[in-house]
């Protein structure tokens, strides 16, 4: 087998290849799935964000964590080959890549779904390739049971979520879901396939939990359920001034027992366009975003908080009583009177809210477009400083998509797990989602690319406590500087669970050698 992918690879860079030489090489991987995609075409070739572009050697789709494990231990046996877990591609910097290397296709993994039960507690045996949409839907109609913590789009898998934090509304009560799963097989670096969980393996547990992929890849997760709700009251209310907004959101999340089930907040530009600017808060079409509310002191941007009340309608009988619930709990906020939205929806519809979005984006040809997202975590004590140099100047004219900040909650982050958060106990994710179209209707890549880079560097000059969410990096320096103290922990836990450095190479950490080694 070490023969036929040495030859392989030597062959790599060929125009065409034949189908008995990707016939050859799944019998060589001894693989019970397929080999179906070779060379610089096709989704293994990029992600969502539409910036980068490599050439893997092929994309390979495992049935199996049999599979999984059978690839790496190829990739092991050869001089240079990596291997890269792919989900549902929704990356923005790579990070799912392996250049002229193999890439797993994770959405091909069977899918195990079953419901354990464990002193009174509910749990979802589930693959690490399963789209959590998927989860969502077959959970609440088969068993009435949910998740406890969510991201916003769930057209990500698992794995995909579990290897970075996972964060939504509902991460200041629950915690990220790398904090609401409790058991994981994983798949080392070196093709071994363990059980892991808080009292078995736990370093490969902790530490495939946020590792960005480079520790192991994760093939099934055990996770938490709860009783799901049948309705939530989808709130929006709108804020003038940064301060006020930051100071109520940090109020609710810091009330758990009595509060929302759902937090979230976005930024938006203090004019009627309609992708950046008033349009963007109504839940309803027929519903009116009357400015003649919001103060003559207001700024170029306005400041919108989303929550969520959940209930049940053996609970409710009546929408009285939710309202009365509601009423109470706005009661202390500071919003702007007169600019207030609500609607009732269905659970699933409402976890299910930006799959309208991804329809129109696909309609539009956004959705094809690149995307160069940027997702930071910002220190409460610098957020403002940040509101007034980012919000209100750098990006005043919107982002042609969310803005979303909002706080979360530091207790809720498990120091053992290899995510890297502020110091603070309240911390900011800010989240530039661009839905911009392509040039030349929409500016150039290069230019919002830019644009990220110059906020990343006000943070840096001014000496901002924040960490990017889903990091990209390209030297040494840079990564040790996001690990900070737990570069050291980070880098002994490759050493050990992937010694060669094959996983992950697109997220440029360390390169491929018989010992890992940090890139220079």
């Amino acid at each position: 087998m070490l023969a036929y992918l040495e030859h392989f690879v030597h062959e790599k860079d060929a125009e065409s290849r034949q189908d008995d030489e990707v016939a050859s090489l799944s019998r060589a991987l001894e693989l019970q799935a397929s080999i179906d995609e070779l060379g610089p075409t096709g989704i293994a070739s990029k992600d969502f964000g539409g910036i980068k572009s490599v050439k893997p050697l092929a994309m390979i789709r495992p049935s199996s964590a049999v599979d999984v494990a059978r690839v790496v231990k190829a990739a092991a046996a050869s001089p240079s080959l990596t291997v890269a877990a792919r989900g549902n591609g929704h990356s923005v910097n790579g990070q799912a890549m392996a250049e002229k290397g193999l890439v797993l296709d994770m959405r091909a993994l069977e899918e195990p779904f079953e419901i354990v039960w464990i002193e009174g507690t509910a749990y979802l045996d589930v693959s690490g390739g399963a789209l959590w949409e998927d989860v969502l839907k077959r959970c609440v109609s088969e068993v009435g049971l949910a998740p406890r913590s969510w991201t916003d789009y769930l057209g990500l898998t698992v794995g995909g979520t579990l290897s970075y934090a996972g964060v939504s509304g509902q991460t200041f009560r629950y915690g990220p879901q790398t904090s609401n799963v409790t058991e994981l097989e994983v798949v080392t670096g070196k093709g071994e396939t363990l059980c892991c969980s808080l009292t078995q393996n736990s370093e490969l547990f902790f530490g495939a939990l946020g590792g960005l992929g480079q520790l192991g890849i994760i093939t099934r997760a055990r996770v938490v359920l709860q009783q799901a709700p049948d309705m939530v009251r989808w709130i929006r209310v709108v804020y003038s001034e940064f301060e006020e907004y930051a100071g109520d959101a940090e109020l609710l999340v810091g009330e758990v027992e009595e509060c929302f089930d759902y937090v979230e907040g976005f930024v938006l530009v203090n004019s009627d366009d309609p992708g950046n600017g008033w349009p963007t808060v109504r839940l309803d079409p027929e519903q009116v975003f009357d400015p003649i509310h919001i103060p003559s002191t207001a700024g170029p941007v306005l400041y919108c908080l989303e929550l969520g009340l959940h209930y049940g309608n053996a609970d409710y009988p009546s929408r009285g009583r939710v309202d009365m619930d509601v009423d109470r709990l706005l009661g202390r906020l500071r919003f702007i009177p007169g600019l207030k939205f609500q609607t009732d929806v269905s659970y699933t519809e409402f976890l299910l809210r930006v799959k309208r979005v991804e329809e129109h984006a696909k309609a539009s040809g956004t959705w094809d477009a690149p995307h160069p997202w940027l997702n930071l975590f910002v220190s409460k004590s610098d957020i403002v400083d940040f509101d007034r140099e980012v919000f209100k100047k750098i990006l005043k004219d919107g982002v042609d998509g969310p803005i979303l900040v909002y706080p979360l909650l530091r207790t809720k982050w498990d120091n053992r797990q290899s995510v890297v958060v502020p110091d603070s106990d309240i911390f900011y994710i800010v989240a530039l989602l661009r839905f911009s179209p392509p040039p030349p209707k929409g500016p150039p890549p290069e230019f919002l690319v830019a644009q990220n880079n110059e906020i990343i560097q006000f943070c840096t000059t001014r000496g901002l406590d924040f960490k990017l969410y889903f990091p990209h990096y390209h030297s040494r320096e840079d990564w040790m500087k996001h690990f900070g103290k737990q570069w050291t922990r980070f880098v002994e836990r490759k050493a050990n669970f992937d010694p060669m450095a094959i996983l992950a190479p697109g997220q440029r950490i360390f390169s491929r050698t018989s010992q890992p080694r940090p890139i220079t």
